[in-house]
């Protein structure tokens, strides 16, 4: 056991922003009654605003929070969204859609993929995204709730209209905010542990458990605690975004939109009220000012801010929990938004100090099975970013040539070996992404050399039925449902 008090009353959140805000608005819900729980940011501090486009895992943590999903959408400009579009990422001119649902149906033996690739050599398949209901919702542009299965999905949001949400939902239970920024971090000689901040204006603020959510810098985790840092930036290459907020150039789509260009990728990201955009790059094979000049020359609409730069390196602190301080969001490390797990990263942190929370007291066996569980998560997310860009034709510029010849993790290749040879794919306990891999690896061109040999137990008529009535049975269901805006609107206004 670490010498820490008995009891866990006082937490102390440094930094707001969504993860602040975020967390707080968790604690407070779930063990406010418990705690004695202060945040301490400063409006002078500006913050990164990632995580504009998320994964359906937000839901969830919104009801763990009992959050009124037309209340936060109205607050947030929020719209709906079913996947991503990946525009010119196997090759240039080629697209396709990486949905949330889960595509055809598996059987015991084996997934819906291996049907679908005997049909595809039989020349009798559609494409895939077309046994996938969000896929084909997403390409039609359409969506509603509907029963008795919803469409998964998650959302597009403003990430400074969500902080200011959150932060209200946290002060009505209780949560203190100070203004204030932080000059000085007490650490304990002899156990090694945080004591206290102080504040820029002499104001010292003690507490049992910190949390930083203070960004890139890692105020508490990083410059105080010296936990280290694992670069991976050999893997993901990108080290800048740069981030604009545009009008609309057309109505809001149920999905966003990821495009590789020659030096990285871009985003479109539509709100009810604006759009934003942005430009992931790296900065050894074009200049920030270059970079700059392209986002905005590619903008479809008018620009409604000036453009904010961002500078990154992709990796994680080597352990997010380190003596009595954990490391939630930024801090804890970065990966780039690819796959919009930003916000993802950030709940599944709050939900996981839930659940190893030290009410009476931080044990070391905790902190070691919270960290493990956390670089497990970052893993799988790291290798599923980096399949992005190694598996792909491309091979026109500097940035494509060197994903092309980079040797990758061994559990990121062990799964491209596995799909390639068989079509099978490795599921880690957990597993984030599960039906999402094969719509990626199939989406950026790896083709399976042969597929599970109970398929063809059925013949050709039978699997041609089969392919069909999936098809078939999700265009029906996709036919009646609403245009994607007429629904957003009747639902967040009504």
């Amino acid at each position: 056991m670490t010498d820490t008090p008995d009891r866990i009353q006082r937490i102390v959140i440094a930094g707001g922003g969504t993860a602040g805000w975020m967390t707080a608005a968790a604690l407070s819900q779930t063990l406010g009654k418990q705690l004695n729980i202060t945040l301490v940011e400063s409006d002078a501090i500006g913050t990164v605003g990632v995580g504009e486009a998320t994964i359906p895992t937000l839901q969830y943590f919104h009801r763990l929070l009992g959050i009124d999903e037309q209340e936060f959408m109205a607050a947030t400009q929020a719209t709906f969204k079913l996947g991503i579009e990946f525009v010119n990422w196997r090759h240039t001119g080629h697209k396709y859609i990486h949905a949330f649902g889960h595509t055809g149906q598996d059987c015991w033996a084996c997934g819906f993929q291996h049907f679908w690739l005997k049909g595809q050599q039989l020349g009798i398949a559609h494409d895939y995204g077309d046994y996938c209901p969000e896929h084909q919702a997403a390409a039609t542009e359409r969506f509603a709730h509907t029963q008795p299965s919803n469409l998964n999905y998650a959302y597009h949001l403003d990430a400074g209209n969500y902080a200011r949400y959150l932060r209200h939902f946290s002060e009505q239970r209780g949560v203190k905010r100070i203004e204030g920024t932080i000059s000085d971090v007490a650490i304990n000689p002899g156990t090694g542990n945080i004591d206290s901040l102080t504040l820029s204006q002499g104001e010292i603020v003690r507490g049992d458990l910190f949390i930083d959510c203070t960004g890139f810098r890692g105020r508490l985790i990083e410059q105080a605690l010296h936990t280290g840092f694992e670069d991976w930036s050999h893997w993901l290459p990108c080290d800048r975004a740069i981030a604009v907020q545009s009008e609309h150039s057309h109505q809001p789509l149920p999905y966003t939109r990821s495009i590789a260009q020659p030096h990285g990728w871009q985003w479109q990201i539509p709100l009810t009220g604006r759009q934003g955009n942005g430009v992931v790059y790296a900065s050894n094979t074009i200049s920030d000012a270059d970079a700059e000049d392209q986002l905005l020359s590619g903008l479809q609409a008018a620009p409604l801010t000036e453009p904010k730069r961002i500078s990154f390196r992709t990796g994680k602190r080597r352990k997010q929990w380190h003596k009595n301080c954990v490391a939630i969001g930024l801090s804890s490390g970065f990966l780039e938004p690819l796959e919009s797990t930003s916000i993802h990263l950030i709940s599944s942190a709050i939900l996981r100090l839930l659940d190893f929370f030290p009410l009476n007291g931080i044990k070391r066996s905790e902190i070691h099975e919270f960290n493990k569980q956390a670089e497990l998560e970052l893993i799988g997310i790291r290798d599923f970013v980096i399949l992005h860009y190694k598996v792909t034709q491309r091979r026109d510029s500097p940035l494509w040539q060197y994903c092309q010849q980079m040797t990758v993790p061994d559990t990121l290749q062990e799964k491209l070996e596995l799909f390639a040879q068989t079509g099978r794919v490795l599921k880690e306990r957990n597993e984030l992404f599960e039906d999402s891999w094969q719509q990626v690896m199939l989406g950026q061109g790896l083709q399976p050399e042969a597929y599970h040999p109970i398929v063809n137990n059925m013949n050709d008529d039978e699997l041609s039925r089969f392919l069909t009535q999936i098809r078939q049975q999700i265009a029906n269901r996709v036919a009646q449902l609403p245009h994607h805006l007429d629904y957003l609107r009747h639902y967040v206004n009504r």
